[in-house]
C-alpha cells in the first residue's frame, strides 16, 4: 500500500464514527438504500449486497494506489453510509470529498455536517490541505445544496467532465481553502451542536 498523504484514520465527534471501510461493510451497505431512484445522480451507490461488495472492492483497490480513502459512516453502532476523500493531491495539498451516501433516516440530521467537519478537520488541521473539493452533478439540486449549507463555494462548471450513464456529465465543482476554513468550520460547529 502506497503510504497517503491523508492516512486512513478513524474519526469521531458525538455520536458520528468514521473508520475505514472493509470488506465486512458489505451486508450493512447493502441493505442501506431503500429507494435507489433517490440516488440516479450518483451512479454506483451499492443498492444490495453484491454491489456493496463491489463498491468496497473498488474503494480498497483505490486506497491500496493512494487516491481515494473511503470510510464507513456510524451513528452510534450502526452503519448508516459511506463517505470517501478523493483525487488525492500531495504534492497541491488537496483533496476531494464525495462518493458520499446516507440511509433515509439520517439524511436532514447532524450526521453530514458531522461527517464533512471531521474530514475538513483533518485534512486542514492534521494534514496541511490548502483545498478540499465536492463534485457533483449539475442538476443534482438536493446535492448542490448540501455542499453549499457546508460553507463550500460554488467555483463553477466543468463541461464533460465524467462520464454518466451513456453519455457525460456536466459537474458542478465547490471548494474550501485553508483561508476560508476557520469560517466554515465555525459554521459546521454551529449546526452540529
Amino acid at each position: 500500500m502506497i503510504d497517503q498523504w491523508l492516512g486512513a484514520p478513524t474519526l469521531e465527534y458525538g455520536n458520528v464514527r468514521l473508520r475505514p471501510l472493509e470488506m465486512a461493510d458489505a451486508e450493512a451497505l447493502g441493505g442501506l438504500v431503500d429507494d435507489p431512484a433517490l440516488f440516479k445522480w450518483a451512479p454506483g451507490v451499492p443498492t444490495d449486497i453484491a454491489s456493496a461488495r463491489d463498491f468496497i472492492s473498488t474503494a480498497l483497490d483505490a486506497r491500496a494506489a493512494g487516491t481515494r480513502t473511503a470510510f464507513a459512516v456510524l451513528d452510534g453502532d450502526r452503519i448508516v453510509g459511506s463517505t470517501s476523500y478523493y483525487e488525492i493531491d500531495r504534492a497541491n495539498m488537496a483533496t476531494a470529498i464525495g462518493y458520499t451516501f446516507y440511509t433515509d433516516s439520517v439524511q436532514g440530521t447532524v450526521v453530514n455536517p458531522t461527517c464533512k467537519y471531521l474530514l475538513l478537520q483533518h485534512a486542514f488541521e492534521k494534514c496541511g490541505a490548502v483545498r478540499v473539493v465536492w463534485h457533483t452533478h449539475e442538476d443534482n439540486a438536493q446535492s448542490r445544496a448540501a455542499i453549499a449549507k457546508l460553507g463550500a463555494q460554488f467555483e463553477g462548471l466543468l463541461r464533460k467532465h465524467r462520464r454518466f450513464g451513456d453519455g457525460w456529465r456536466t459537474t458542478a465543482q465547490y471548494a474550501v481553502t485553508d483561508d476560508a476554513w476557520p469560517e466554515v468550520k465555525a459554521g459546521l460547529l454551529a449546526r452540529i451542536d
